[in-house]
């Protein structure tokens, strides 16, 4: 009798109560419930037994549904609920086996204590990889929406190619015509002043024009003669202030009371020794004396003498002269009827002048008319032709030059990348909102913080370069995915504001998250088509890597 006393531990477990509805699968509870009678039929309607024979580890019925959770029955199926994960059926054969079946991690295919309830972490591990698929068709998705977007950004960088060279050769055959009339210009011109030299040498002859050097001359002198005599008067009064102030009156020196006293009331000063208001005025302003009615009617006070005689000495008395000699000659009401070449097509005016000056050079050469009559005029045109000449010549290199420049930068690795993807994005501007700062960023140009309520926008960094980490290949995508703004605004007391753009594939041009990471240095994240890759070209790059 002992030994199958021992061996009564063993068989408790199978002796236990096992629950009617252990095993069973969601969908199939509403059906092993119990009949008023306390009877329950088999699922194939073939028997009805007791409710108490149901999951009692005998069979019963013969389609094996009445131990759905013992295994007693063959060809039937278990049902692992598997709480924190999902749950699984297995055949009944494996029930009771023995064996902790994988299909059910809450161990429950075997007896109590067999099996250990590893849900928890099957659960936790299998939603971590359901997250990463769904995340990764979403790339998929947004990587297949957004490659085409970026094809479109290709397409226009190839537009913009084709439009800067054709802006390139179009400028190259304006500058070549530009060049040839700067060279005719710049002959006429030339030739122009050649000729007006000597006319102005015949002007300068004139005595209205040497009567105007004597007195300028004359002037100058006298200006130096007057500045003379102020050095001198404020010499002397420097004297006469020392002699006034270190005079004792006690002392009967009538010559010197005598200097003393002719000081006093030609500077306007109160007699040594006298006082008002406890001081003795030793520092009052010279008097000025009354203006007589001479100096009433002449305009040039002092003042203006000391501030505009300089300029007026210093005037080019030459450019007055042809002046004056224009404005002798100037008809005495403006008409059209005295300026021909406002009737002419501007292409016609220059062949008009040449013809013009040619004319006059021959009637001056046979006496008939004076040619420094028009020598200073056509002289001053021809030489402004010629400088509006250089400046389009020189406005039309610039140009040529800038295009050149942008072409070269559109499919290059270290600018808009070697497709060109970026050039569609220059200058193109993002905005985020966040907390009492809009933040802006405008790619290949600078970013910047803008307060909501008023006040200072401050300049975060200029567009500075691509990724710069030495592990990094210019061309490669990896180097396309951040970008350096530096030299912001200086913060107080601290260094100049940076930021580092973190780029990532996205259907959408779209700033996501701004974050301080250390003082006044910025680290924006955003979203671009122009990041999204063919997946064929990620598989591709994925290989490589792999290798």
């Amino acid at each position: 009798m002992i030994p199958w006393l021992l061996l009564l531990p063993l068989f408790a477990p199978s002796l236990a109560a096992v629950d009617k509805t252990f095993g069973v699968s969601p969908d199939l509870l509403p059906k092993y419930v119990p009949s008023p009678s306390g009877n329950w039929k088999c699922l194939d309607g073939s028997k009805e037994i007791p409710w108490t024979f149901v999951n009692d580890d005998s069979c019963d019925c013969p389609d094996g549904s009445d131990e759905p959770g013992t295994g007693a029955c063959p060809n039937t199926v278990f049902y692992c609920q598997n709480k924190g994960h999902i749950g699984a059926s297995i055949p009944s054969s494996r029930v009771n086996d023995g064996l902790c079946e994988p299909q059910c991690c809450d161990g429950s295919d075997e007896r109590p204590g067999v099996c250990t309830n590893v849900c928890k972490e099957t659960g936790e591990a299998y939603r971590k990889i359901r997250e990463e698929e769904r995340k990764l068709r979403r790339t998929a998705h947004a990587a297949t929406q957004g490659s085409k977007i970026r094809s479109t950004y290709i397409q226009f960088a190839h537009k913009e190619k084709k439009r800067l060279e054709s802006v390139v050769e179009s400028l190259t055959k304006d500058i070549e015509v530009k060049e040839k009339e700067v060279a005719r210009l710049k002959d006429i011109a030339d030739r122009t002043e050649s000729i007006s030299q000597a006319t102005l040498e015949h002007k300068q002859q004139s005595p209205l024009y040497q009567s105007l050097m004597d007195h300028a001359e004359a002037l100058s002198a006298l200006q130096r003669e007057h500045k003379k005599h102020l050095e001198r008067e404020k010499a002397l009064g420097d004297i006469l202030h020392t002699l006034r102030s270190n005079y004792n009156p006690n002392y009967q020196d009538m010559a010197v009371l005598e200097a003393v006293r002719g000081w006093e009331e030609l500077a306007g000063l109160p007699h040594i020794g006298e006082v008002e208001g406890g001081e003795a005025k030793d520092n009052v302003p010279v008097k000025e004396e009354p203006m007589t009615p001479d100096d009433d009617e002449n305009p040039w006070t002092p003042e203006r003498l000391s501030n505009e005689l300089d300029t007026l000495l210093n005037g080019d008395y030459v450019s007055l002269l042809l002046e004056h000699d224009e404005h002798i000659r100037a008809p005495r009401e403006d008409s059209l009827l005295f300026d021909f070449t406002a009737y002419l097509p501007d292409s016609f005016i220059p062949q008009y002048e040449e013809i013009t000056r040619t004319l006059v050079s021959w009637l001056a050469k046979l006496g008939i008319v004076r040619e420094d009559e028009t020598a200073s005029t056509d002289s001053s045109r021809a030489r402004q032709n010629f400088v509006n000449a250089e400046n389009a010549l020189k406005s039309a290199r610039d140009e040529k030059k800038q295009a050149e420049d942008d072409l070269a930068e559109v499919f290059n690795i270290h600018g808009f990348g070697r497709d060109g993807e970026w050039k569609k994005l220059d200058d193109h501007c993002m905005r985020i909102d966040q907390g009492d700062y809009t933040y802006e960023l405008c790619l290949f140009k600078e970013a910047k913080q803008i307060p909501k309520n008023g006040g200072s926008t401050f300049n975060l960094g200029r567009f500075d370069s691509w990724n710069s980490d030495e592990s990094v290949k210019p061309g490669e995508p990896e180097f396309y995915r951040k970008q350096v703004y530096k030299h912001g605004t200086r913060c107080w007391n601290g260094p100049e504001r940076s930021v580092i753009l973190l780029l990532s594939c996205g259907t959408e041009n779209a700033l996501l998250t701004v974050a301080e990471l250390e003082k006044c240095e910025y680290q924006f994240t955003a979203t671009t088509p122009a990041l999204c890759l063919p997946l064929d070209a990620d598989l591709e790059n994925g290989s490589r890597d792999e290798f």
